[in-house]
């Protein structure tokens, strides 16, 4: 039992996170993530209050990465979509471009439990979601155009196919262009509390040209568990994609940058603070382009 507290004096959720893995992913843009969630705590001198539970998807119980790693899932493909509602998260990694991005690829997983996972969050704003890719995961939610109207990145080297992607899903859908930006991280869909004058706030960061400012997260969790009060979930509902977060993350390093902004905003910037202390990482931050009030 977790000794945090949340709001209504119960201990605070496990936030639930789904790996959509395949063959020939990249080991580190899953394990990057999963070091990152794993030493998170609601209360970081209480090891009993991990802030997240993550499980692994994918076709069969053993997948071999790109590096030769196997991973064994948790659930196959089929459960996942009977399940889909119970997840918070979804991490979308990078690997095996050529064939995931075949014109007759998109249903094929995991492209289909990305789409619904995005359809979901239209259907059932009630629920804060995010959608967090790594690498060149963001070129399978480019392809399905879940980037339309968003700021996005992903790895340096295939900037030039992500902006193609992006523009032949304009055309096929409502005209809306991508923002595809060099950066660490971009995150759509934000939370955060604004405060009476966003100019002053350093959660926010606007797009070019509005000028940049480098941008942290929300402060506390009770922004993530006061997430479902009605003038939230009006709020949510009314955003692109029914409010759902949208994360993409440059190359395999970025990952482990969204994720702790991902802690940042999910639990506490202390501690996210905390796991990078213990990572002996530097937290390199990237940009939050839009976001809401909470």
């Amino acid at each position: 039992m977790s000794a945090v507290q949340d709001h209504d004096g119960g201990s605070a959720p496990s936030i639930k996170v789904l790996f959509a893995i395949f063959p020939n992913f990249n080991t580190l843009d899953v394990a990057g993530p999963l070091e990152v969630f794993n030493w998170a705590r609601h209360n970081i001198s209480d090891e009993s209050t991990k802030a997240f539970k993550c499980q692994f998807v994918s076709s069969s119980e053993h997948t071999v990465s790109a590096q030769g790693a196997s991973f064994r899932a948790h659930m196959d493909y089929d459960d996942a979509h009977e399940d889909i509602n119970d997840f918070d998260i979804l991490v979308v990694p990078g690997g095996n471009e050529e064939s995931l991005l075949k014109d007759d690829k998109e249903d094929v997983e995991p492209m289909p439990l990305i789409k619904a996972f995005a359809e979901l969050q239209k259907k059932d704003p009630s629920k804060e979601r995010t959608l967090m890719s790594v690498n060149t995961g963001s070129l399978s939610l480019a392809k399905l155009g879940l980037l339309q109207g968003f700021g996005a990145t992903t790895h340096p080297d295939w900037y030039t196919k992500m902006e193609l992607l992006c523009q032949q899903a304009a055309r096929r859908g409502d005209l809306e262009q991508t923002d595809v930006m060099e950066e660490r991280y971009v995150v759509n869909n934000a939370r955060f509390e604004l405060g009476e004058n966003e100019d002053e706030n350093p959660f926010i960061l606007r797009k070019r040209p509005d000028g940049r400012r480098k941008s942290i997260a929300r402060k506390g969790s009770n922004a993530w568990k006061e997430s479902r009060r009605r003038e939230s979930i009006i709020k949510r509902a009314e955003l692109r994609l029914g409010g759902l977060r949208v994360i993409t993350s440059g190359g395999v390093t970025c990952g482990l940058d969204s994720a702790l902004y991902l802690v940042s905003a999910l639990v506490s910037l202390d501690s996210a603070e905390e796991v990078a202390r213990v990572l002996q990482y530097q937290w390199n931050k990237g940009v939050t382009v839009d976001g809401i009030d909470v």
